[in-house]
């Protein structure tokens, strides 16, 4: 009887707990055995939940876009399909010149695909507006198999002030990055598929747009564009990590080097212990990721690509205590401000479940691309910084109730220009080198969660067909 495939899998976020449930559900009739390795004592990466006294607060991503089906579909066969949430929908907001603006409706990341509430909106300057106009004129910016950055391509087709005050807040509500240096074809390429097909962002958003029907619940009202858990996102891990063979899933554990051998690899512990697996997936930052293939010359690219490190600051109050005479979501942040919050959820409007009656959750963001230097200071001073910056916006008495501080250290990975070609050429050269070696993540196709559950499964799969 032939024996059973060995399978590595190092990383228990998402990514590499999507890998394992795949390979859960097919060990039995495939002839595998898989071994999860995660450094930390938990399971979850960024995803972690605290419950207390009756909140659910979240430290990192609150919840996930629900047109991305991945994690709906995954939710459905470990049995949370029914704790599945659509967040309150409501008005988002803009900080500027400490002043907030109502986002113009029909903008869809900033881009307008309704002219009025553009055209009334005064977040922009007439000029700026006319310029914005501009983008139905321009010729193309982007050949098809070019890459620009984010913002070239954005203030080439709408002009600064729309990017600056609108645009750029958003996108970095998301990859926390310099828009000047991100990707347009690794973040956007929709974007750059519109550009070429209708000539313009605006007439492109606004034929998708003319197609597609917002969802409704049962009392007719439009249904949010994110979901999550009632029980908050970690009990979405917990359920995966239920349904994996306990006997495979190891916390607490190092790795500090990864060489094949032959047709083997051979994984080096930091207690000096020496396991061979037939393939691996990886599933680490990728700076953790080149450290660990340290001995190729493959992954030179994963050694200098840039993570942002930020921080999220969550504040329990009495609703007594905050006076927020606005209807809405929250509020992200223009860059040219001169505040520290990058963006605040109203969390106790835009999730109503994370809060107790008679109480209200304010989660704010700090630290940008190129300027972390408040996520470095104590959780005293981070808040105190906060707590300043929401009391010129909205009227806050006292103190609050609690905090939260959480730092994401090197946590975001900026998908530079270039960064598909040269993801592309890594897994050549894998490919050709160490087959067997299956290298998933945000650092590659995508951070949103169900992004990294679609790598973690097609690596999963691709072993699977393998065998």
């Amino acid at each position: 009887m032939e024996s059973k495939k060995r399978v590595a899998i190092i990383g228990g976020g998402m990514t590499g707990l999507a890998a394992a449930f795949k390979l859960e559900q097919a060990k039995s009739h495939e002839g595998i055995h898989y071994d999860l390795f995660e450094k930390n004592d938990r399971l979850g990466g960024k995803i972690q939940t605290i419950v207390r006294d009756g909140f659910v607060i979240e430290r990192g991503p609150d919840s996930f876009l629900a047109r991305k089906q991945s994690m709906s579909r995954l939710a459905k066969e470990v049995g949370l399909e029914g704790e599945l949430l659509s967040n309150d929908t409501g008005q988002a907001y803009i900080l500027k010149d400490d002043t907030l603006y109502p986002m113009p409706s029909g903008a869809v990341m900033g881009i307008p695909t309704e002219l009025k509430p553009f055209a009334t909106t005064k977040l922009f300057t007439p000029l700026g507006k006319l310029r914005a106009l501009g983008d139905f004129f321009i010729p193309p910016v982007v050949g098809r198999d070019e890459d620009v950055s984010l913002g070239h391509f954005f203030r080439a087709r709408l002009g600064n002030q729309v990017v600056d005050d609108l645009i750029e807040p958003l996108l970095s509500g998301i990859y926390a990055g310099d828009l000047d240096k991100l990707s347009l074809k690794a973040t956007f390429p929709h974007f750059q598929q519109l550009e070429s097909k209708h000539g313009s962002l605006i007439k492109g958003l606004q034929a998708t747009r003319g197609k597609q029907t917002q969802a409704k619940d049962s009392a007719g009202k439009k249904k949010g564009m994110f979901l999550t858990f009632e029980r908050g996102l970690e009990s979405f891990v917990e359920a995966i990590a239920a349904r994996l063979d306990q006997n495979s899933v190891h916390t607490g554990v190092q790795i500090d080097n990864i060489q094949k051998d032959a047709d083997v690899f051979r994984l080096t512990f930091d207690d000096g212990t020496i396991k061979e697996y037939d393939q691996v997936i990886i599933t680490t930052p990728p700076h953790v990721t080149a450290k660990m293939l340290g001995a190729y010359d493959y992954f030179k690219y994963f050694k200098e690509l840039e993570s942002s490190t930020v921080a999220t600051v969550a504040l329990g109050f009495h609703k007594s205590a905050v006076d927020n005479p606005y209807e809405g979501t929250g509020f992200v942040v223009s860059k040219k401000s001169s505040f520290d919050i990058t963006a605040c959820t109203w969390t106790h409007k835009k999730w109503r479940h994370s809060t107790p009656e008679g109480h209200a959750l304010l989660r704010s963001y700090v630290g940008r691309a190129g300027d972390s230097d408040i996520v470095y200071k104590t959780d005293e001073e981070i808040v105190a910084a906060v707590m300043k910056d929401l009391k010129q916006i909205m009227d806050i008495t006292g103190e609050p109730l609690f905090y939260e501080v959480t730092r994401w250290k090197q946590s975001m990975p900026q998908y530079a220009v270039g960064h598909t070609y040269k993801i592309a050429k890594m897994r050549e050269d894998i490919a050709r080198h160490l087959p067997g070696l299956h290298i998933a993540g945000a650092g590659l196709d995508g951070v949103g969660l169900p992004d990294c559950i679609d790598q973690g499964e097609r690596a999963a799969e691709r072993i699977l067909q393998s065998i």
